[in-house]
């Protein structure tokens, strides 16, 4: 019956001319096409494929055909129809129009997530390679356009941290890193022996395309990749290769990376057509950073330095990067509540600093502040957290919040805090609350029981011992082992002190009225 009423709506297209077709004519061959899809009439809608009478209506229908072909690949991996469903893949991508085809690859592409992400990219890399080859006008924005996509995907991937990891690429990232360059190639090759071309505004547009691509790469998933050691293993780690053919791109569409590396800074004079706003800045120096290190620390391609260079002049060249690096991470790789404390501190004065300017610094207000919120305002291991090992990070935690509480309004919402308050409730106010709960009962039992044991501990005159960081601190008399419980307590008080004030500013603020809040200060 599908089949039938296919070949009924191809008949009626065959008398039009390809201006005639109307938008009807599209949505039912598309519906027809996925009844001979999913009633299993593969090898007849083959045919008809194939059939060079229906060439015209093909080339302009037959697009819609590619994502239930796509997803019967997905999802049917022991289908025996599956040459079939490739074979039709293969014919729709050489007979369908290149711009309707090459939108519904990228649509397809950005669709799934997980782990199904690596395996439509691994699927539909090689036709959407075939489907840009084939668009000769704008073919850089297209290129452009495919490798966003692409890179958007792959940035959702976790970066594997371990050798165990990369190697069996559960994800499948390292798999999709490495067909990515073969994807990239052809373009690149084409930036090379363009050079001489007529149409040199166009290769300078692909070349800033390629160029985009590399310096995002280079900062996801480069910048937290891991590599194996420098040694006779270093040949198979698939993101040290993808490290090395990046930088041999830039190379190859001429910004090697020693020019790159020493003009970092003087970008608008090196780049004409790269116009960076202010958030890829940001992303420019994360990317350079990246590349740094893996040509300083990974040694990838550092035989294309001047071996005239100064070890002295190297370190206080790269002191820049050093401290990208050190920004960037220092609050997830400190492992010191004091540190975490002097670090959240210095955002909340930042936060005080942009809310007094006339115009706020984004990085502190807004979406971009959230994001840094949400590595501050939560408990590590919910409300299994060491919260006296913890408690300088959670007070500085709390304070902040309190600050933003008494300086934002939920009206104005400057800072966004109130767009998030359910989710920074559930991540670090409640689980905090159900954690002093624990510890505060877990210590009273302590006292209990040294307080009930320490006669017979006089008695015998023996001296307690106390557990540090996996290490014992012996001969604790009794008496200083109950300060040191005492003196917990009192910090779980504290803490306990300073969430309930937080949370009776919070149910100010949600209940009063805008005359009440201007007087909140």
């Amino acid at each position: 019956m599908a089949v039938e009423e296919l070949q009924s709506i191809i008949m009626r297209c065959q008398i039009l001319e390809e201006q005639d077709f109307k938008e009807e004519d599209f949505g039912l061959f598309q519906l027809a096409g996925q009844r001979c899809i999913d009633e299993g009439h593969i090898e007849q809608l083959l045919e008809i494929i194939q059939n060079e009478k229906n060439k015209v209506i093909i080339k302009n229908m037959g697009w819609n055909l590619v994502g239930p072909v796509v997803r019967c690949l997905l999802w049917n991996k022991d289908d025996g129809k599956r040459k079939y469903y490739f074979l039709m893949l293969d014919l729709l991508v050489k007979l369908c129009n290149p711009k309707e085809l090459l939108l519904g690859l990228l649509e397809l592409i950005e669709e799934p997530s997980g782990k199904q992400i690596s395996q439509i990219i691994l699927l539909l890399l090689q036709p959407l390679q075939t489907v840009i080859q084939k668009l000769h006008n704008n073919k850089a924005y297209s290129v452009g356009l495919a490798l966003s996509t692409l890179w958007s995907q792959l940035s959702l991937l976790p970066v594997p941290y371990s050798e165990e990891q990369i190697q069996t690429d559960d994800y499948g990232l390292c798999q999709c890193c490495n067909a990515l360059i073969g994807f990239t190639k052809p373009f690149v090759e084409e930036v090379i022996n363009d050079k001489e071309n007529s149409l040199e505004d166009e290769n300078e547009k692909l070349k800033d395309e390629l160029l985009k691509f590399c310096f995002k790469s280079l900062k996801c998933p480069l910048l937290t990749a891991q590599f194996f050691e420098q040694s006779k293993e270093a040949g198979n780690d698939p993101l040290r290769c993808f490290a090395s053919e990046i930088i041999g791109f830039l190379s190859a569409i001429g910004h090697p990376f020693p020019k790159m590396i020493f003009n970092h800074g003087r970008k608008k004079r090196t780049w004409d057509y790269l116009e960076f706003e202010e958030e890829e800045d940001k992303q420019l120096a994360d990317s350079m950073a990246s590349l740094a290190y893996l040509v300083f620390v990974q040694g990838i391609s550092i035989d294309q330095l001047p071996m005239v260079l100064s070890p002295s002049y190297l370190l206080q060249f790269n002191m820049g990067h050093i401290e990208v690096f050190l920004q960037r991470c220092l609050l997830n790789t400190s492992n010191h509540s004091g540190v975490e404390a002097f670090i959240i501190q210095n955002i909340k004065n930042q936060i005080d600093v942009s809310l007094k300017r006339t115009h706020n610094n984004k990085w502190f207000t807004g979406p971009q502040l959230i994001s840094l919120l949400d590595l501050v305002l939560f408990l590590p291991e919910g409300a299994e957290t060491d919260l006296l090992q913890n408690s300088d990070r959670i007070m500085a935690s709390l304070n902040l919040l309190r600050y933003l509480v008494i300086k934002d309004n939920e009206k104005d919402n400057q800072t966004g805090l109130w767009t998030e308050l359910g989710k920074i409730e559930n991540n670090f106010l409640k689980p905090l609350h159900t954690g002093l709960n624990m510890s505060k009962a877990h210590y009273e039992a302590e006292i209990k029981n040294s307080q009930e044991n320490s006669q017979e501990v006089q008695k015998s005159k023996d001296l307690c011992s106390v557990t540090v960081g996996g290490e014992e601190i012996p001969n604790m008399p009794p008496e200083m082992q109950l300060k040191v419980l005492h003196s917990a307590l009192f910090t779980f008080d504290l803490i306990e002190s300073v969430l309930a004030r937080v949370e009776e500013l919070i149910e100010i603020k949600t209940k009063s009225t805008p005359e009440e809040n201007i007087g909140i200060k």
